[in-house]
């Protein structure tokens, strides 16, 4: 398998993981924000919260860097 098919592989399944991992993220979603209610509150992330936001951005940086090289390597 050659290096270019390789990271189209890898673009392909970041880009996919990383769709599915910002729709995972509700900031300020709460029950309450259903029924018209604005009483939010900001709190920082914590437990699986904070795991799935640096998760999302480490797949993100791994398809920017793997179209990049794509784009680098000569076909």
């Amino acid at each position: 398998m050659e290096f270019g098919n390789f990271l189209e592989i890898v673009i392909f399944v970041s880009a996919f993981l990383s769709v599915i991992l910002i729709l995972l993220q509700q900031r300020g979603a709460s029950l309450g924000a259903g029924f018209g209610s604005s009483g939010e509150l900001y709190t920082t992330r914590r437990g699986l919260e904070k795991s799935l936001f640096i998760t999302t951005i480490i797949c993100c940086v791994v398809f920017v860097t793997s179209i990049l090289g794509l784009l680098i390597i000569p076909s």
